[in-house]
């Protein structure tokens, strides 16, 4: 077992690098799932709200595109319900990021080189990264079964491992990826591709059937988690079907690991042309990140779009539960259910462009540690001029995905473009001060600028669960997007928006004046 030589090692180096960015996406996958019992309680509380619920699912196909059927009317089966695909979708991301971070993005930089020059089997950098990620999704288990143990210690067990399983199927897929690919950009795109069209074929097999029996669900393993049915009467047989998914992917990467060279590929990068569209260093920043903008403002549309086709049937869904209203108006405004319900899907939206503004601006961070941003500066390119080129396309395409989602919306809505695009618009001060936070930490202390994935896991947090939870109004605050009007509907109030913008612009400034006094990392 040479080829596993110091796994041990570099497992434990894989949790502390990662003792920050794994507990927070776990704790907010966690918290997200936990939260739900309780809310559910308050809004179905009897069996008629249950059962009037389950028909309007049953009856309503895009609500169950966006959510996935429902198979029981059990607070613990309306909880696998309602964050099911969403968690295990957030599972998913977090395995990916960790196998990507501890195979690929080692070798570009590097430093895998230098690892592999030691007492280190050809395969144990793969192995540990794998180990890094079933840790994560096994913690994920633990703690969603002890959560929900009190609404079924079965289906408990079966979702938690449910989740588990959709995190480490995807960390496989990431392995295998790695492998074909040069480039731990491209790994991660193509692997958050794959979750994509996962996502997008269970919807379109959930929107026509509703009992999860379309082949399109079944191609999905979005799908496979809700066929396993917990709280429902478990199907532990889909569980075989993720461990030989796993088994088959884990082998793959392993076999092709195995046949190529540290630092190559099976699919070699191509090379670009060296000047004329690449002349300056604002073309060199859209070449290296025109892809994220692209996929990011095509998932926003149709975010967009399939959000808006959902407002008509917002109020039949809502009827008359006093509850569910409440929470849409915390969220949107109290201007009508329709307005809180688009209201609350902008800023749902705004939350996630936060994902976006952060890591387009931490690719500054990978291009220092990596050393390609050395050759460049070397050139008569400042440090300003450098960083100004990826911060136009942080900030700018931050602005252009919200415009896309609002304009998702009217397309989606029929109707009313103008409030939509302006609600939308509204969102881009909150995801400025987001992005200006992360350029501050990576011009002051780059080694913090991580904690930029904390604040925005934590900022996501409060905006979904803290209005399901009624939690005071202080804790909402620590949101800046707590502090914007609620659009359409509402009043426009520029004064929040303008100090936000002005906010955003001052921790920008400040991290482009710590990175130009600051030396570079070696």
């Amino acid at each position: 077992m040479t080829s596993l030589a110091g796994t041990g090692v570099l497992l434990r180096f894989n949790l502390r690098r990662d003792r920050l960015m794994i507990p927070v996406w776990v704790a907010v996958n966690a918290l997200m799932v936990l939260s739900m019992p309780s809310t559910l309680k308050g809004l179905y509380g009897t069996e008629a709200e249950r059962a009037d619920l389950l028909h309007q699912v049953a009856t309503n196909s895009s609500f169950r595109a966006l959510i996935g059927p429902v198979f029981g009317d059990s607070l613990g089966a309306l909880t696998a319900w309602r964050v099911g695909v969403y968690a295990g979708a957030l599972a998913a991301v977090t395995g990916l990021l960790v196998v990507v971070r501890h195979t690929r993005d080692e070798e570009e930089s590097g430093r895998q080189e230098l690892i592999a020059s030691g007492v280190v089997g050809r395969r144990a950098s793969l192995t540990a990264a794998l180990l890094a990620a079933a840790v994560a999704n096994g913690v994920l288990a633990l703690l969603v079964t002890a959560g929900l143990a009190s609404q079924g210690a079965v289906g408990a067990a079966a979702f938690g491992l449910g989740l588990a399983a959709v995190g480490m199927l995807f960390a496989t897929t990431a392995a295998i990826v790695a492998q074909l690919t040069e480039s731990a950009r491209l790994a991660r795109g193509l692997t958050a591709g794959v979750l994509g069209a996962a996502f997008v074929l269970r919807a379109a097999g959930d929107s026509v059937s509703s009992d999860g029996s379309s082949v399109l669900t079944w191609l999905s393993p979005l799908g496979w988690l809700s066929q396993l049915r917990p709280f429902a009467g478990e199907r532990w047989w889909v569980l075989l079907l993720f461990a030989a998914a796993v088994a088959g992917q884990g082998a793959l990467a392993y076999a092709l690991a195995g046949r190529r060279d540290v630092g190559m590929s099976f699919v070699p990068t191509r090379p670009g042309p060296a000047a004329g569209r690449l002349g300056t260093a604002g073309a060199l920043a859209w070449r290296l990140q025109r892809g994220g903008v692209l996929g990011w403002s095509v998932g926003f549309f149709l975010a967009g779009v399939v959000y808006g086709g959902l407002t008509d049937g917002v109020a039949d869904l809502v009827g008359d539960n006093e509850k569910a209203r409440e929470i849409f108006e915390r969220m949107g405004g109290k201007s009508g259910i329709t307005d809180a319900f688009l209201a609350s899907m902008t800023g749902m939206l705004g939350l996630v462009a936060t994902l976006y503004v952060v890591a387009s601006v931490l690719r500054l961070h990978g291009e220092e540690t990596s050393m390609r941003a050395e050759p460049v500066l070397a050139n008569a390119v400042g440090r300003l001029r450098w960083a100004s080129g990826h911060l136009v396309i942080a900030f700018g395409g931050s602005a252009l995905i919200m415009l896309l989602a609002g304009l998702g919306f009217a397309v989606g809505y029929g109707r009313e473009a103008g409030p939509i695009l302006g609600a939308c618009l509204v969102q881009v001060a909150g995801v400025w001060v987001i992005g200006g936070l992360t350029v501050l930490l990576y011009g002051l202390a780059p080694r913090l600028a991580p904690l930029s994935w904390a604040v925005a896991g934590a900022v996501l947090l409060i905006g979904w669960v803290g209005p399901a939870l009624d939690v005071p109004r202080p804790v909402l605050d620590l949101s800046p997007f707590g502090h914007l009007p609620k659009l359409p509907g509402g009043d426009m109030e520029w004064g929040p928006v303008l100090v936000l913008l002005g906010l955003g612009g001052v921790l920008v400034a400040g991290g482009l004046a710590g990175l130009r006094r600051r030396d570079l990392t070696t």
